[in-house]
């Protein structure tokens, strides 16, 4: 994982109280905190639970962060703790204490990175899906229904006939593509080309 420049400068705001900096955090790491609940397999209420008692830590701990870089770890762990209270009430301590909040990295470190890029993957996603025009939001919702919607409804409820969808399909998805959150994800997974040469080239 990387040092996000933004996450540690809406930590530090949080940090001084900016509620907008808050705001922007809960919208972030939500389908982070989600996505380890769903993990174990909570109902909604504990989930909730969970959720509000993650945020509620963090208010208490935003302070005492030494890397506000290592937020996402942060909940990472903390979730996990809750959902063990939840499930295992008379197991688990009620409160975080500090030394173990900042152990941010477990045996588990491995699944706790691909929660973390799918949040990230989410973010940007969702990003760059609010800033597209409204006919390509329309359009993409539609393809993307469960099940799909029929090539005949799309081009009824959009006004748009049915061998335009695809090109406009093509367009909306190359738009997504070049937006700078989805880019920046794009480029942060790429393979490094250095790595890729030809290890025997100097022989």
């Amino acid at each position: 994982m990387h040092n996000d420049p933004q996450v540690i400068e809406l930590v530090k705001r949080a940090g001084d109280g900016e509620e907008s900096a808050w705001d922007a955090l809960v919208e972030r790491y939500s389908t982070l905190i989600w996505s380890i609940c769903r993990r174990y397999e909570l109902n909604r209420a504990d989930a909730e639970d969970v959720t509000q008692a993650v945020w509620l830590h963090l208010v208490k701990y935003v302070d005492s962060l030494r890397e506000p870089a290592a937020l996402p770890g942060w909940l990472v762990t903390t979730t996990r703790r809750e959902c063990n209270r939840v499930r295992q009430p008379r197991c688990q301590p009620a409160d975080v204490q500090i030394s173990e909040a900042e152990n941010l990295w477990d045996d588990q470190a491995a699944t706790a990175d691909d929660e973390l890029l799918m949040a990230e993957r989410h973010a940007a996603l969702r990003e760059a899906f609010m800033e597209l025009p409204a006919n390509c939001q329309q359009l993409l919702s539609l393809l993307t229904t469960d099940p799909p919607t029929p090539y005949a409804e799309i081009s009824a409820r959009l006004g748009m006939p049915i061998g335009s969808i695809g090109p406009n399909r093509s367009r909306c998805l190359e738009r997504l593509r070049r937006h700078p959150a989805i880019a920046a994800l794009i480029d942060a997974e790429a393979p490094d080309t250095a790595e890729l040469s030809d290890p025997g080239g100097d022989s």
